[in-house]
């Protein structure tokens, strides 16, 4: 997968009958490694017995591009490690298998021996496994070396997985078909029987047929070319024997794709090769310069050549895939990430080249760390490169701040469960920036390479190796303790889908201060189970206000697992402390009152929004919003943190200002304290956007106009009525036009502004366009005037409106999915679900004969009218309306249930912190002139 600042090691061809020199896959099995027991759950997979092994693989296989399936031969050339009479190897079960023709042959030592047929007992298909069994009469003893032949028939898959078919239309409007490879993670499996599991490596004699005017790209070189008699218009390739590949790495490319015209770049190694159809060329020009860029910044960090002597990347069309198929030496994107994007996905694709590919993770656990090593490494080649422009500097707070929120949960993952994957990848990318940073840049790197020096199985590695290997350069470094080791640390953080807080309470009398740490809960209530047995490795990295220093991130201390922690020699009682600048750890960090005031105090001078780094700025912000959202802090505090931002203009900053406005304006906005907040957000935006200008200027960086979009956007909601007044002239015009229902000329940031602060005509022009929405249109187009009707007008005359047509008069026109839909956008804000809810009680028997045989619809009416109120007024209605009709809710009996115990909980929260809101804003908005002809 990826390499070090080594001399290059030439890579050997193998031959197909020769021992693989590199540790046995036996031995290998015996190493632990860190469970990542969340990605275990993420790829099941049975492990084959440990008895035999492959040694290389003679591959033949015959795509038909007309009936979309294919054929195939395999010979496997097999070791025994003990004695066995059992073959197992991984076959999908849509593989057709020639059963009856399956052969076992000896290659022994001797020429008596060589070329012996072994009996077969039988052969068989494990029904819930994708595994097929051949087995033999007799046992045969470690160290026999066998030749297993298979032939067998597949189809070619719409979707990416196997071998798939994709398709385009040429520069001469006519249509062309291709064929690619998907084998990661698993899927092999279906192109060919094998020993499907990352930790085989072995090398492939391969042959490829295809249509005679079509290319096949792969691994290695064509040997020869010669027609296939029994398939008129197809050719077969003969490739050179391969390096050892795991079976995910294995991949080819059959199309009428050509290679762009390669710009002259200062690379001497590898050969880069850039394919495409022909009127793309011209769009891809650049990329040839961009890789070269990126190769040679990811070869200086690894300290070694590229593992390949030739590289090849496609821009695959219409490629359906979320990310770019890798494969050695051969990497499909979507034309889209090769055109528009940067120097990330580049970056990521070439260091999963050296470590993924070449050193290869053992099995499944290890490869998610291999996964996070590619991000956060392709992350840093980025930024070098391009100074943080892809990123427009948002690395990686924008993933922090999701996994703060997703882990602060009562249930992380309950609602995504597709998403678990990823953000225990994202989580264990931000553990190695925070290793990075900790044991400094230069060790990090450094035992990072020695992943590519190691002895023993050079070419697969296990998550113990990574944190091994990068312990032994902190030791040597003395940037860790002798008595602490990475595997130690990291651990604590991987195996949790938690976070931490830090509290840090101070003495200022004592110049101490007690630092404890437990788990972060942001959603209530805070009743995890085993929570107190939670503890991590923290590093305690301290900045004081009598010394601020940002570019030393050695520890302070490290916190080993300990609930609490004191801190000595703090500075005098008028001056603040940081700890966790520049979120170097991913946890949040409180203080008590007095140290957040000296921060607030300081943040307001210009000095100190100087002195005080954009990132250290916005988690300072971010933390104790979040903190008092969570019930850990006072919203007092809270708000005297954002006293700064009307001298703000960096976007960082402001970003997770846009958050909290939103998460606190959604759960107070049935309040009386929600007007007083709007206003509070009015003054606080205002001058951003003003000063921002209401169109983008040339050539103005692409976060200015980010940052204007949603000023804009929150400012349209506050009642902004430049905003609205924009929003209705464009409107105006699709309301005039002759044929309203062929198209929406309107852009959509306009439609929101129109249905929330605008007429009844103007809303009922939209519903009309739903109702009458012509069949050749894109539906996504319906969807989105269909949320934007339901989830924004705040008037309830419009809402009613939208329920009498659906739920009563029962329109035709809508959907059940539609309901759904209109439910869910219901459920965003007090007007939508006070108004259902009052809807629901009204016509409560009409909508029960209605959903009589609609129980999900039911159950989602009874939770969005139900389930979202947040004060006592609300608990009140919801519990009348459960008592009036005990008995009646049926099978969302258990639903109301929860409701009402939600609602309990979120009452404790608004009864706690509403009036210290309100108390707060009543005193700020004594000090500011809040008459402004400019909102609604």
């Amino acid at each position: 997968m990826r390499g070090s600042h080594l001399p290059f090691l030439l890579l050997v061809t193998v031959t197909v009958f020769s021992v693989i020199t590199h540790a046995s896959h036996n031995e290998i099995r015996r190493r632990r490694s860190i469970e990542l027991s969340s990605a275990q759950k993420l790829i099941t997979d049975n492990r084959l017995p440990t008895d035999i092994e492959p040694l290389s693989y003679i591959l033949d296989l015959r795509p038909d591009f007309e009936s979309s399936t294919f054929s195939g031969r395999i010979r496997i050339n097999l070791t025994w490690k003990a004695e066995s009479k059992i073959i197992e190897l991984h076959s999908h079960y849509d593989l057709q298998i020639d059963e009856t023709n399956v052969q076992v042959r000896l290659l022994g030592a001797d020429d008596l021996s060589k070329g012996k047929l072994v009996d077969i007992r039988r052969t068989d298909r494990l029904p819930k496994r994708p595994v097929f069994q051949v087995y033999l009469k007799e046992p045969l003893k470690n160290g026999t070396k066998c030749e297993l032949e298979i032939n067998f028939n597949g189809h070619i898959w719409e979707h990416a997985e196997g071998l798939f078919k994709g398709s385009y239309t040429n520069e001469n409007g006519a249509k062309v078909t291709y064929l690619a490879t998907q084998n990661r993670p698993n899927y092999a499996r279906k192109l060919f029987p094998c020993f499907d599991e990352p930790a085989f490596k072995v090398p492939y004699t391969v042959s490829i047929s295809r249509p005679s005017n079509y290319t096949t790209i792969f691994h290695s070189t064509i040997l020869s070319t010669e027609k296939l008699e029994n398939k008129t218009g197809y050719v077969v390739d003969h490739f050179k024997t391969t390096e050892p590949l795991s079976t995910f790495a294995f991949g080819f490319i059959i199309s009428q794709l050509t290679k762009v015209n390669a710009t002259p770049t200062d690379l001497l190694k590898p050969k880069i090769n850039i394919w495409a159809r022909k009127d793309l060329h011209g769009d891809l020009a650049d990329v040839y310069e961009k890789v070269s860029i990126t190769l040679k910044s990811i070869q200086n960090y690894w300290n070694i050549d590229f593992p390949l002597s030739e590289v090849n990347l496609v821009a695959a069309p219409g490629l359906s895939t979320v990310k770019p198929i890798d494969n050695f030496g051969l990497i499909l994107f979507k034309e889209s990430d090769l055109v528009n994007q940067g120097y990330y996905l580049i970056a990521q694709e070439l260091v999963y080249q050296w470590l993924g590919t070449w050193i290869t993770p053992y099995w499944w656990t290890d490869a998610h760390v291999n996964k996070a090593i590619a991000g956060f490494l392709a992350a840093s080649t980025a930024n070098e490169i391009d100074n943080g422009k892809e990123f427009d500097g948002k690395w990686p707070m924008t993933v922090l701040y999701s996994i703060y929120y997703e882990f602060s949960k009562r249930y992380p993952h309950s609602r995504i469960t597709a998403m678990k994957q990823e953000t225990t990848c994202s989580k264990t990318e931000l553990v190695l920036r925070m290793l990075n940073y900790t044991l400094g840049a230069d060790t990090f790197k450094n035992g990072l390479r020695k992943l590519f020096k190691k002895e023993e199985c050079k070419d697969l590695f296990i998550t113990d190796d990574v944190w091994k290997y990068l312990t032994q350069q902190a030791h040597a470094d003395k940037s860790l303790p002798e008595d602490v080791t990475v595997n130690e640390i990291a651990t604590s953080w991987i195996t949790k889908d938690r976070l931490p807080v830090v509290s840090v309470e101070r003495d200022y009398a004592a110049k101490t201060a007690v630092v404890s740490q437990r788990v972060y809960l942001r959603e209530r209530p805070h009743d995890v189970p085993e929570q107190d047995k939670m503890l991590w490795w923290i590093p305690l990295i301290l900045i004081t206000q009598d010394n601020l220093s940002f570019n030393n991130f050695k520890p302070y201390l490290w916190m080993k697992k300990t609930r609490d922690i004191i801190l000595t020699n703090l500075p005098a009682d008028d001056k603040f402390v940081i700890v966790n600048p520049e979120e170097i750890g991913p946890f949040p960090v409180n203080y008590d009152t007095k140290n957040w005031n000296l921060l607030a105090s300081y943040l307001q001078t210009e000095e100190g929004r100087k002195q005080i780094p954009t990132y250290t700025r916005a988690k300072l912000l971010h933390d104790a919003w979040n903190l008092a959202y969570a019930g850990d802090l006072s919203f007092a505090t809270a708000f005297n943190m954002t006293l700064f931002m009307k001298f703000e203009r960096d976007h960082l900053v402001w970003n997770p200002v846009f958050t909290f406005i939103d998460h606190i304006g959604r759960h107070i906005d049935m309040s009386n304290v929600h007007k007083k907040f709007e206003i509070y957000v009015r003054i606080l935006l205002t001058p951003l956007y003003e000063e921002l200008g209401p169109v983008p200027q040339e050539h103005e960086e692409k976060w200015k106009d980010n940052l204007r979009s949603l000023a804009k956007t929150f400012l349209c909601r506050a009642g902004y009525k430049p905003c609205i007044e924009e929003a209705q002239i464009a409107y105006h015009k699709w309301m005039d036009s002759e044929n309203p229902n062929e198209g929406n000329p309107v852009s959509n940031q306009f439609i929101c502004p129109v249905f929330k602060w605008g007429t009844l005509e103007e809303w009922e022009f939209g519903l009309q366009r739903v109702i009458n929405f012509p069949p050749s249109r894109k539906q996504s187009e319906r969807t989105y005037l269909l949320k934007t009707l339901a989830g924004c007008p705040i008037s309830k005359g419009k809402i009613e409106r939208l329920l009498n047509i659906t739920i009563l008069q029962q329109n035709g026109n809508f959907t059940e999915n539609d309901l759904f839909l209109i439910f869910s956008m219901l459920s965003g804000g007090s007007s939508g679900y006070t108004t259902l809810f009052n809807f629901l009680q009204q016509n409560w028997d009409q909508i029960k004969r209605n959903f009589k045989e609609k129980t999900n619809l039911w159950d989602n009416l009874i939770s969005s009218a139900t389930g979202v109120f947040t004060t006592q007024e609300g608990y009140d209605m919801v519990s009348n309306l459960y008592a009036k009709h005990q008995g009646e809710f049926g099978s969302a009996d258990h639903i109301i249930e929860k409701s009402l115990k939600n609602i309990k909980e979120e009452t404790k929260w608004s009864d706690a912190n509403l009036p210290v809101i309100e108390n707060w804003l009543n005193d700020y908005l004594k000090t500011v002139d809040v008459k402004d002809q400019k909102f609604l």
